[in-house]
Order: C-alpha cells, then structure tokens, then sequence
C-alpha cells in the first residue's frame, strides 16, 4: 500500500500549491495570514482527533520542547503564503522545494555528513537553474511595474526564504527524531514521529488562534464562507501530511523521490487550471531546478 500513499501524497501536496495559489489574492492585504489561519485549523482537529484515537504518548511539553522546529515550519509556510500572492507558482513552488539541497549542505557542515560527487553534481544543477530564474527575473520589469519595485524583489525573496527556513527545521529534524539524543522525553522509536507532528500541528493551531485575534483587533473581514480554495489547500497540507507518514514507512528510499516531484505536478495544475504562461527560457531553467531536485531524492534515497 506504501505506493498507493505515496502517489496520493504527491497529488494532495500538488493540488494543495494549486489551491494556496487559488486562495491568494495580491489585493487581499492579509490573505497570507487568512491562510495560515485555516491551515492552523485544519491540522488542529487533525491532532485532536489523533489523540483521542491514538495512544501516541504525547505530553504537553512536547510542545515546548519541539517548538524551535515548529516555528522554522511555521515560518516558512507563511512567507511561502505571502509570496504566492504576487508570484507564479510555476516559479515559487520549484524554488521553495530546494530546502532538501539546503538542508544536506547544513547537514554537511555542522554534522560533518559526507556527500557523494553525485549529490555535489545534483547541488551544482539546482543553483544553475536557480541563479537562471534569478538572472531572467531580474531582467523582467513587468512584476515590477505592477507592484512595484520594492514588493517585487520582496516577493521574489519569499520562496527563498521558504528554502531557507524550511531546511533549517529538516536539519533541526535530523537531531530532534533521533531518539538518542532527542529533546523530546519520554518518546521512543515506536512514537517519536507522531509526537513530534502532532506538537507540531497544535503549535500551528496556537499560532492561528493568536493571528486570528490579531486579525479581529485589526477589524480584518475573514467571512469563511469565501474562502473556499483556502480551506481546500488547508484540507489537502493536512491530507498530505497524513499520508507521507505512510507513504515513507513503507520504502522511504523510492517514495522520497517520487514525493519530491510534487513540484512538476503543481507546475502542470498551474498551467491546466490557472492558465499561467512563462518564457521558454523560465521554464527551461525552473525544469533544470526540478532535475536537480529529482537528481538529489534519488541519490538521498539510495
């Protein structure tokens, strides 16, 4: 069944991206927030019900404990947010998935890990691809011209700043579910994941709350009625979270990669559903970003 999880994962998180880009709209001041609200939500009731349904051993410290990793989450998704609403996702979505180079060069530098020539090579495709995209986007004024210089470069920067962040909560990972020397007490090698996902999922929960009173005092108008594409994308994180778990204990060595493509399925739902259109040259190098990425799972996974 691994593979069955594994193909629905990478459709759920494809569909997802299809949806935040849905949801996001560059003239609603405070969409990105509304979209961390109704995530925060969903995965709430998600962790709920998984503790009233499952003995995972889960304390309320855990929450404290694993915050430093949560918040990297956190924080990562919600500039991925605000920069959906001014950016392609054709662009942002390939970007934001080089956290797992980030991630094995941090990994290579502080935990001293080794890294084949080939996962070198892999490194060396993304940054080409990646500095392809920068170099084309620089030289295209329209996104300039719509919001603005400033917001351009700012938004431009968000799926950077998603890699960035992301890979230093995967690389806090490495540490935190290693059951030797975990923060984390009174876990073992049976529940250390689920424990860890689900102080995770209530410290996103926490954190909607907080933004949607920020949003009330703000006087913000959030009519749930109307934000149906943010509740699909809230539902499909969720789902998709739900599904890697098992998607990756069955043989996490071919689902990595196969998951890893969720890129090229949210590029083909971009262009199917919401019809946009780059130049040869940025799909050219956003597809070298997305072999790079391809190229790096597989060696990983080996």
């Amino acid at each position: 069944m691994w593979i069955f999880f594994t193909l629905a994962t990478t459709l759920i998180w494809g569909a997802a991206e299809l949806f935040y880009k849905k949801g996001s709209r560059d003239n609603e001041k405070y969409s990105h927030l509304k979209v961390c609200v109704l995530v925060g939500a969903a995965m709430g009731i998600h962790a709920i019900f998984t503790l009233c349904t499952q003995d995972v051993g889960f304390r309320a410290m855990h929450i404290v404990e694993y915050l430093p990793v949560s918040l990297c989450y956190i924080v990562s998704m919600a500039l991925s947010f605000f920069g959906i609403r001014f950016l392609e996702e054709s662009i942002s979505d390939p970007i934001e998935n080089t956290s797992g180079a980030i991630c094995s060069v941090l990994c290579m530098v502080f935990l001293k890990e080794s890294i084949s020539i080939y996962a070198w090579i892999a490194i060396a495709v993304i940054l080409a691809g990646i500095l392809g995209v920068g170099f084309l986007e620089k030289k295209d004024t329209r996104r300039a011209n719509k919001y603005g210089k400033k917001l351009a470069v700012i938004a431009f920067m968000m799926p950077f700043g998603y890699a960035i962040i992301d890979a230093v909560g995967s690389f806090l990972d490495v540490y935190y579910l290693d059951v030797e020397i975990t923060p984390l007490k009174f876990v073992t090698e049976n529940n250390i994941e689920n424990v860890a996902n689900t102080a995770y999922e209530l410290t996103f929960a926490l954190v909607a709350i907080i933004l949607f009173v920020f949003m009330k005092i703000k006087k913000v108008k959030f009519e749930i009625t109307k934000q149906k594409d943010k509740m699909l994308a809230a539902v499909c994180e969720t789902a998709g979270q739900l599904t890697y778990v098992y998607a990756m204990s069955g043989n996490g060595a071919i689902a990595a990669p196969i998951i890893s493509s969720v890129c090229v399925v949210s590029l083909l739902l971009s262009r199917i559903f919401l019809k946009e259109k780059l130049t040869a040259k940025q799909y050219l190098f956003i597809a070298i970003i997305i072999v790079g990425i391809l190229m790096l799972a597989i060696i990983e996974g080996e």
